[in-house]
């Protein structure tokens, strides 16, 4: 069988998604064309040989509907012939992305393929596509809703339902948000992130035009007592008749925040590669996707984690880095409790909590970050898993090349 590497991989810093926010005058289908264009010009890719562009999005509405992915490519300036397609695995749509070019590499259907990922928050808010009548819908048809009676709930509660599950208290989780800036902050002074990163410019709302060279969203000065400050943010009276007492330790500070941006790899075979005068940075090794209660949503990192290492045939202490999407701190330290994994491994760059959580970004993302960790550490093996609404979770392990 062919295998599937990662030529190069690239993305924006991430800004805040909201108004004001570095990329609020950017169209999203502007702010994923532009990552496809680095990606072109880091790697001297032809765009005319690109079989296809695998993008993920979570937000498909309005400016970010009609397969998105197509339009990215074409504003891109990519040939009308390369065929673009729009992945919704909500927060793991880019990480799908790559799973799902990996697989067509592999499979012979592709040769070369892009696999993708955008989301702009600030001009599609979350939860856009459920509105029907400006009124969200939370129940996904009457089957569903009688399913799991009386409801699905928001993830904030998922994440206090995790905290209490596993006795994670406030300060524990303040603390591992706390850490996340600081990693964070010490990575972009360190010049770590500089490799990953195609910086934009794009208007602003007095008409200048600026160009945001870091992630926005990143917090140097915070400190524990500014964290503990924080309200909760989903404490409910009805949430608690249904679910007995809670702590409310989930704030705006130990979450990630909400926030646009964008991130590309290109993906081929290794013959594929040394034909173009490619050095490969990684193979994609293995990848898999599971399921799990999607009341609790947010705990099936645990078992896709477990399903990557025994499918790739590798043991947790195998993997040199890992990458968790911080969607809550809580999801992190309940991974870091059942898998028992060296947290010095985890998130070493820090995690959405402080660079952002752009959610249809956000798997690729956590593989471009992934790469540059491997390749500083000298490490090999990398394992990035994504907790994902309606409780599904991706997980891949990528293998470090030597260049």
């Amino acid at each position: 069988m062919r295998d599937a590497v990662i030529v190069d991989a690239v993305r924006t810093p991430l800004a805040k998604g909201k108004p004001g926010g570095a990329y609020a005058g950017v169209h999203p289908v502007e702010l994923h064309a532009h990552v496809l264009r680095a990606l072109v010009d880091r790697t001297g890719l032809d765009p005319a040989e690109v079989d296809d562009v695998v993008g993920g999005a979570v937000g498909q509405v309005g400016e970010q509907s009609g397969n998105t992915t197509r339009f990215a490519a074409l504003a891109a300036g990519f040939p009308e012939s390369v065929p673009g397609v729009t992945v919704d695995r909500q927060c793991g749509s880019s990480q799908q992305a790559l799973s799902f070019a990996a697989q067509g590499v592999m499979a012979g259907a592709y040769d070369i393929a892009i696999a993708s990922g955008v989301e702009s928050m600030s001009r599609i808010p979350i939860g856009s596509q459920t509105l029907v009548d400006g009124v969200r819908q939370d129940v996904p048809g009457p089957s569903v809703g009688a399913r799991y009676a009386p409801g699905l709930i928001p993830q904030g509660v998922s994440a206090e339902l995790i905290a209490r599950r596993w006795g994670l208290s406030r300060a524990q989780q303040d603390e591992f948000a706390l850490a996340s800036h600081r990693k964070a902050a010490v990575a972009w002074a360190e010049g770590r992130f500089a490799g990953e990163v195609a910086p934009l410019k794009a208007p602003r709302a007095d008409g200048s035009v600026a160009q945001l060279e870091t992630d926005e969203t990143i917090r140097p000065g915070t400190t524990l007592e500014a964290l503990t400050g924080l309200r909760p943010a989903f404490a409910a009276e009805h949430w608690t008749e249904r679910f007995g007492a809670l702590d409310w330790s989930v704030t705006a500070g130990n979450a990630s925040p909400v926030n646009d941006g964008a991130a590309a790899l290109l993906v081929t075979t290794s013959e594929v590669a040394a034909a173009h005068g490619w050095t490969p940075r990684a193979r994609v090794h293995t990848a898999t996707v599971t399921g799990d209660d999607p009341v609790l949503m947010l705990t099936g990192i645990i078992p896709a984690t477990a399903k990557v290492l025994a499918r790739a045939g590798l043991a947790l202490d195998d993997v040199d880095a890992f990458e968790v999407n911080e969607a809550f701190a809580s999801v992190v330290l309940a991974w870091l409790a059942e898998t028992g994994a060296d947290p010095s491994r985890v998130n070493v760059h820090g995690g959405a909590i402080a660079i952002g959580h752009p959610l249809g970004a956000s798997g690729a993302r956590l593989a471009t970050t992934l790469l540059g960790v491997l390749e500083q550490t000298g490490g090999r093996y990398g394992l990035q898993t994504m907790c994902e609404a309606g409780g599904t979770a991706n997980a891949t392990i990528v293998e470090r090349l030597d260049r």
